[in-house]
């Protein structure tokens, strides 16, 4: 199963940063894109951003690029989200979750699409708030 951010949830300063990881603690992520969602009360799961299973490629929702950053650790079978400057907004679990055999970095319609990954995480609670 994939597990993204602490489990227990992370409560986060506006204007502050959290580093996330997710991993598998069943199979390797090698070979894997992985991509990374939120889904805020009432609205729907958005997609982030994607890394490739390859090349190391990215891609990214336009509200988040330069803010976010997603990469990987293969040696470690990891991939991190790094969050900057996270306001209230940004509050919701946060999923990532993965899929094998599409380039998913092609294009962000692809990239943020959860129709295209096969593998979940169960999700955690991020919130921002003073």
């Amino acid at each position: 199963q994939l597990q993204a951010v602490d489990p227990g949830g992370d409560l986060v300063q506006p204007g502050g940063l959290l580093r996330s990881p997710c991993a598998s603690s069943a199979w390797s992520l090698d070979g894997y894109a992985v991509g990374w969602f939120r889904q805020a009360p009432g609205l729907e799961r958005e997609g982030l951003a994607c890394i490739s299973s390859s090349d190391d490629s990215t891609n990214y929702k336009d509200s988040v690029k330069g803010r976010f950053s997603i990469s990987r650790d293969n040696a470690k079978s990891m991939v991190y989200m790094q969050m900057n400057k996270l306001n209230p907004e940004n509050t919701a679990v946060y999923y990532c979750a993965a899929v094998s055999g599409i380039r998913v970095t092609t294009n962000q319609a692809i990239c943020t699409k959860p129709k295209y990954y096969i593998r979940w995480g169960q999700g955690a609670q991020v919130t921002v708030s003073s």
